[in-house]
């Protein structure tokens, strides 16, 4: 929406993001969900970076984690331009949203990709560029929506419920306005999660050269869970 109206501070609580009382770093019971801005871009490029070290498609694409750094902070910069990014109080975990008629990069990011990735792919550049272009033909232009850019927590946070619980906050704040969103997971293994939440598959491809299978998946607005 023209007025990004997801900003602001929400909460989660221990019991929803998966806490118990045997963790010995176990947070309050309540834990702060807060807007990111671009002042934090610097964190939240490192939380994106360590949460898709090993990510089968984004490992495809960038094998050199230094270079994929470097994509992530093209993404991250542009996306922050938008106050719909949101995080645990501690950067345990981030969700970064692209709202509805917004898009992943400005016009001079996106006018810079084809010499970012000559730089970060080098002879492969033309195969990356062939993915990012598949990413755009699979998404959904019909309806208005939501769209989940990134989503990745820390490595030494993840299994306590914690980025599942953030989902399930901000995705009551897009409820609230009755939007749709709409996901990529590069990564088959997530799946199950986003379908827990209510995303469905709605479309599939594949990075070139028979590389990794990405899913674009959708949630209906307000659903029935």
């Amino acid at each position: 929406m023209e007025k990004h109206s997801l900003a602001g501070i929400g909460s989660i609580t221990a019991q929803r993001a998966g806490q118990t009382a045997t963790h010995s770093d176990t947070p309050a019971s309540t834990l702060a969900v807060v807007p990111v801005g671009s002042e934090k871009s610097v964190t939240a490029i490192d939380v994106i970076a360590e949460a898709f070290l090993k990510d089968p498609t984004w490992s495809w694409a960038f094998p050199d984690p230094a270079a994929r750094i470097l994509w992530w902070t093209h993404c991250i910069t542009d996306a922050l331009r938008y106050p719909c990014t949101f995080s645990t109080a501690g950067f345990e975990t981030i969700a970064i949203w692209i709202p509805p008629h917004g898009t992943e990069f400005s016009h001079d990011g996106e006018a810079k990709i084809p010499g970012l990735l000559k730089n970060l792919a080098g002879s492969r550049a033309s195969e990356v560029a062939e993915l990012l272009s598949r990413f755009e033909q699979a998404h959904p232009q019909a309806e208005p929506h939501y769209h989940l850019s990134l989503f990745g927590t820390r490595n030494d946070h993840r299994g306590r419920g914690l980025g599942m619980a953030l989902l399930k906050e901000n995705l009551m704040r897009i409820d609230a306005e009755c939007m749709p969103a709409y996901l990529e997971s590069s990564n088959p293994a997530n799946n199950h999660r986003y379908e827990t939440v209510g995303f469905v598959k709605v479309v599939s491809f594949q990075a070139p050269d028979n590389g990794p299978v990405i899913s674009g998946m959708w949630r209906k607005a307000n659903p029935a869970l």
